[in-house]
């Protein structure tokens, strides 16, 4: 039988309440690692969750990777490149690549009767993975391609349409800055809004067909391929690798292949999300502090509560590492009840704002119209391991003091 533990639920489960000191000092403890777990879940649940949105923002309009052509043109005036069916096949059956399309962007001017707006005209195929703008569309429906005909199907944001006061249904023109001043007609059928601002000012989605006839290309000629990888976790690898595959490959022009991951095109916005995990880092480390300080000041005092008690395990033989497990036994049940409500309150709180969107956010700021939540059990599972770890190493400072009390004084001690 264990004895320490026997006698650690006696006195932690006792009834007996004959001293006035204990209960306060149980609760204030507990409520401390309680409090200070329910934070560190919604810290953690909130910098996942908004990094995850951010970064499926990003994707959804520029893809994991995207493959140009390699002369150094930074502006949505690409140097075509030609597809042929045989890199097709080669990239969709490459390891780690989950969807291949094409893609061709021109810039322009949209311009209704009172007023117009630069943009940047994404020119998508049949074969565009909607999936991002069909979970942020609005209003309407998304365009219908084919590949036998051109379409004047256009999607746009709810920033674009509230600024020019255009609706579904509506139709403008958009003029083309080259050799000739062109102009193009489409017609809306959905409206967009992701809250990304700097991505939904400017983006208008139309079909392919329409940028090649602008430019004069080939039926194969793109500015380039977005390609979607199965695991995110080895973005970097894949890009890396089809960089090398690829960089010595030419298409029908003698053009050579230019591959980048997401993170390489848009560095400032994924460096801004590494900066993240160095605050909740901070956060996690003063929180568990604050909590594990509560927690040593409970059990001084319960030590010093039992010093009596201390006194009389000592004189009958009790060693002073059995009487400091009895304590830390204590330690334990009082940390464990206190990450039970933590886990409550901070799972119940992620779960509320998570359906219910109680904090709003002003997307123009934040990229977002609400405080994103991503709970899942693994984060969930460490933080818990974490903590009660990081509480119980706390716990041996103030247990050492067991070792300075005296049988003889201590038995005396009121």
């Amino acid at each position: 039988m264990n004895l320490e533990l026997f006698i650690a639920k006696r006195i932690h489960f006792s009834k007996e309440g004959n001293r006035q000191a204990t209960p306060p000092v149980v609760r204030i403890a507990m409520i401390g690692i309680a409090l200070g777990l329910a934070v560190m879940i919604l810290s953690v649940a909130i910098v996942i969750g908004f990094k995850k949105e951010i970064r499926n923002k990003v994707i959804g309009f520029g893809s994991h990777i995207q493959i140009t052509n390699f002369d150094n043109n930074t502006s949505f005036e690409y140097t075509p490149i030609a597809v042929s069916d045989t890199l097709l096949t080669y990239l969709k059956a490459y390891p780690g690549i989950r969807h291949v399309e094409a893609f061709a962007t021109k810039p322009g001017i949209l311009k209704t009767d009172e007023d117009f707006q630069g943009i940047v005209l994404k020119g998508v195929d049949a074969d565009y993975d909607w999936t991002f703008f069909r979970d942020n569309l609005k209003e309407g429906e998304l365009p219908v391609f084919s590949s036998d005909k051109t379409s004047t199907e256009v999607l746009i944001s709810r920033y674009l349409a509230d600024l020019l006061k255009l609706g579904v249904r509506d139709s403008f023109l958009t003029y083309f800055v080259q050799e000739d001043v062109r102009a193009r007609k489409f017609h809306i059928t959905g409206i967009y809004e992701t809250g990304f601002v700097d991505y939904d000012k400017i983006f208008v989605i139309t079909d392919i067909r329409q940028i090649r006839r602008l430019n004069g290309w080939d039926k194969d000629e793109v500015s380039g391929l977005e390609l979607q990888v199965n695991d995110y976790g080895n973005l970097e690898q894949t890009s890396e690798n089809l960089y090398f595959d690829l960089s010595e490959k030419k298409d029908r022009m003698g053009n050579t292949y230019y591959t980048r991951s997401i993170k390489e095109m848009n560095p400032m916005i994924f460096d801004w999300l590494d900066v993240q995990d160095i605050n909740v880092v901070v956060i996690l480390v003063l929180i568990l502090a604050v909590a594990g300080f509560t927690m040593i000041s409970g059990l001084l005092i319960i030590i010093l509560e039992r010093t009596n008690m201390i006194g009389v395990l000592k004189s009958l033989g009790e060693s002073n590492k059995s009487i400091r497990k009895i304590f830390l036994y204590i330690s334990f049940f009082l940390i464990g009840k206190g990450m039970l409500w933590g886990n409550v309150v901070g799972i119940a709180l992620c779960l509320i704002q998570k359906h219910f969107h109680v904090i709003a956010l002003e997307p123009s700021i934040y990229y977002l119209d609400a405080v994103p939540i991503d709970l899942n059990l693994l984060s969930l599972i460490l933080l818990n391991i974490g903590t009660l770890v990081a509480s119980m190493l706390m716990m041996l400072a103030p247990s050492w003091l067991i070792t300075k009390i005296e049988p003889a004084k201590s038995i005396r001690f009121e």
